[in-house]
């Protein structure tokens, strides 16, 4: 028998123009962009937050979530991204950012100044905490510049997730053992946590890609990551983040 406190999904009949001005609001809201293809994953995803704020149909699921009853947007909005990450995932641009993007960065440095990279979006953490330990693996410049570095993201379960710096073994799968080592304490034997110190050397935000004043909070980047999102858009979304993200950058930057 399941936990009293586990809810069983409601049973609701979604018609496809339920589906089509749910599909429709989150475009407008997050710039993704979903077709009858998605049409389970929608169905799964609309069940829960229909279940969660015990509505009784899509038309009152709905109302509530055009009025942000309980911040009910940004639950929709967390229940529709996708978090699949791990660390050093697409480690090429990690080994392009230390052995050509810094060093015309550099160019335009003094000793001392400011590096400012972003990850957006960033998931639950483990792309800017892996750009962290790549700098201090493989960069001998390193201690001599002031490296920021921001994470961002729209789905803010994910980013408390990152935040707290707790992850399964399968998060692991790609990094060395000596850097596993050294930048992660074992829980137990499913679970680490990373490094206080490499935690706190993250700044984790909310950020929309496509929202001008969410990105115009976010100025004088040195390198942006923006990778395994656009997918998600169509091309109309995926234009205005990449006007949104050029903005974000100081001359000469890099968007990877």
């Amino acid at each position: 028998m399941a936990p009293p406190e586990v809810q069983r999904t409601r049973a609701v009949h979604v018609t496809q123009e339920d589906v089509r001005r749910l599909c429709e609001f989150l475009y407008r809201r997050t710039g993704m962009s979903f077709d009858d293809n998605k049409r389970y994953y929608i169905d799964r995803r609309l069940a829960e937050r229909i279940t969660a704020t015990s509505s009784n149909s899509f038309q009152s699921y709905f109302a509530t979530l055009r009025s942000d009853a309980e911040h009910e947007i940004e639950h929709l909005v967390n229940a529709f991204t996708v978090n699949e990450t791990y660390f050093y995932r697409e480690d090429h641009q990690l080994r392009c950012m230390v052995s050509n993007l810094l060093d015309d960065i550099l160019r335009r440095k003094t000793t001392g100044e400011s590096i400012r990279i972003w990850s957006i979006p960033c998931s639950t953490g483990e792309e800017p905490y892996s750009i962290a330990m790549w700098l201090m693996e493989n960069w001998s410049e390193v201690d001599k510049y002031n490296i920021e570095i921001v994470g961002s993201d729209i789905d803010t379960r994910a980013l408390k997730a990152a935040a707290d710096g707790v992850y399964g073994t399968r998060a692991l799968m790609r990094l060395p053992h000596h850097v596993i080592e050294r930048y992660f304490e074992r829980i137990d034997g499913h679970q680490v946590r990373i490094d206080p110190g490499l935690r706190d050397s993250v700044q984790f935000t909310r950020a929309n890609l496509i929202d001008a004043r969410d990105m115009a909070l976010y100025r004088d980047f040195d390198i942006v990551f923006c990778r395994n999102v656009l997918i998600y858009f169509d091309d109309a979304s995926r234009r205005i983040a990449a006007e949104n993200l050029y903005d974000c950058l100081l001359p000469g930057g890099y968007i990877c």
